[in-house]
């Protein structure tokens, strides 16, 4: 039998999986999914649809641990497992929401753990006693300083997993920036990896704990570089939807307020910000709009000026009637809602929220509108892979297509990451069998040490 016949082919353990999108980075470095976990019935329909030979355990992983683990064995065969691959609920660790949980805890409404921090408990409950070759988690930077009660005793997300995994591995966290690796968004990633490979150990002392190194690196690609040949749209009726072109290529139709706002808006500020547009005024010395700290948390300003304060006419800026009241009031919104994007700049992170005009930086650079679902896709480098937004056999409503972006890693940044791991594993240390050194799908030569 020769080398390439004895190759041990790579696989991966998902949990947390949500609709798969991050899995077609793994797929596409090589690996094998063999089981996948996620608790979200329509995110476990679209995970069935565009992976169909993974074995899906649909359920709460706290109630699903042995099931997974059943099954992964079976998968396994007596083979090792190369990669643990997981994606935690960011919500309770997440900067976005820091003001609101601290708000919902002081209120009363929120318990000052949450509960979505822990599951990283099961996952290593899982995880620890497969002890595959290398581990990786991935999460928002909060992640980083995110503490949990482990035993009665608060310990940080990234030293727990340390403890479960042992002194057998060596690993740590960075956070990395998409946009530096050829990705057209801002997005910033805690990227925790532990491994017990040798030659991942020696790269990650090499490289002061980084997988992705130079090479990996692309140069940066604005939103006009990713999107501005597509088809224009703008948000008023029968010019909102390129069917021709792309189904997913729509956007909502605005009121006729809201579309005066965003047109009188210039890229890359807020429509908070906007000045006069009485042809006879046209003052553009208004106050502009300012976040403010009330007892450690920001809050939207609430003494933004409504009027023109030459003329005293409506300024094109976020308001509405107080039903209480019924005088007009200044919507509440940070600097960042209401915002042009900057065409010469990448994206901002999108979030599931992306479709609203009132979500951060999302109004498109120099159309009438917001993105597009398509546009978003191409932003998260999904339109990369194939991938159908098929339910139970029926298209994917709007809603849960922006529900899945904004819980997804871009798959560019997975697929990169993975083919590095797969690139530093040289041998399986389980009877002398060979791993391949793959840099694409098909995998490369064996190397025997």
């Amino acid at each position: 039998m020769n080398a390439a016949e004895r190759t041990q082919p790579l696989n991966c353990l998902s949990l947390f999986a949500s609709a798969g999108i991050g899995e077609l980075g793994v797929r596409a470095a090589g690996v094998e999914i063999l089981v996948a976990n996620e608790i979200i019935q329509d995110r476990c329909g679209l995970y069935r649809h565009n992976h169909p030979d993974t074995h899906l355990v649909e359920g709460d992983i706290w109630e699903q641990r042995d099931e997974i683990r059943k099954a992964c064995q079976e998968k396994l065969n007596g083979d090792e497992l190369f990669l643990a691959y997981a994606t935690p609920p960011c919500q309770g660790m997440s900067t976005n929401g820091a003001g609101k949980i601290k708000s919902e805890i002081a209120a009363g409404r929120r318990p000052v753990v949450d509960e979505r921090n822990r599951l990283v408990i099961p996952a290593m409950d899982i995880i620890a006693g497969f002890r595959p070759r290398w581990v990786l988690f991935e999460n928002v930077p909060g992640m980083k300083d995110t503490i949990i009660e482990v035993d009665g005793a608060p310990c940080s997300i990234v030293d727990y997993i340390a403890s479960r995994l042992g002194p057998e591995y060596s690993g740590g966290c960075e956070v990395v920036a998409c946009s530096d690796f050829g990705i057209p968004q801002l997005r910033r990633r805690l990227i925790t990896v532990f491994t017990r490979d040798d030659n991942g150990k020696r790269h990650l002392r090499e490289h002061c704990g980084s997988v992705l190194i130079g090479d990996d690196r692309e140069p940066s690609l604005s939103i006009w570089d990713a999107i501005g040949a597509l088809p224009p749209l703008d948000a008023s009726e029968g010019q909102n939807a390129a069917p021709e072109f792309h189904p997913l290529h729509e956007v909502g139709v605005m009121s006729r307020e809201k579309y005066w706002w965003v047109s009188n808006t210039p890229e890359g500020d807020t429509a908070f910000n906007n000045q006069c547009v009485n042809p006879i005024c046209l003052f553009q010395g208004n106050r502009r709009h300012e976040d403010e700290t009330r007892d450690g948390r920001a809050v939207s300003s609430k003494t933004t000026p409504l009027h023109c304060s030459a003329c005293g006419e409506l300024l094109p800026r976020p308001t509405m009637i107080d039903r209480s009241t019924g005088e007009r009031r200044l919507i509440s919104g940070f600097h960042s809602a209401y915002r042009r994007m900057e065409s010469n700049k990448p994206a901002r992170t999108l979030t599931r929220n992306f479709p609203f005009e009132a979500s951060d930086n999302k109004i498109h650079p120099t159309q009438n509108r917001v993105l597009s679902v398509y546009e978003a896709l191409v932003l998260q480098t999904v339109t990369r892979y194939e991938y159908d937004w098929v339910v139970d056999g029926r298209p994917s409503p709007r809603s849960l297509i922006a529900q899945a972006i904004g819980e997804s890693v871009p798959p560019l940044l997975i697929e990169k990451l993975v083919r590095r791991l797969t690139e530093l594993t040289l041998v399986s240390g389980q009877e002398g069998r060979t791993m391949p050194i793959r840099g694409q799908v098909g995998g490369g030569t064996p190397v025997v040490m």
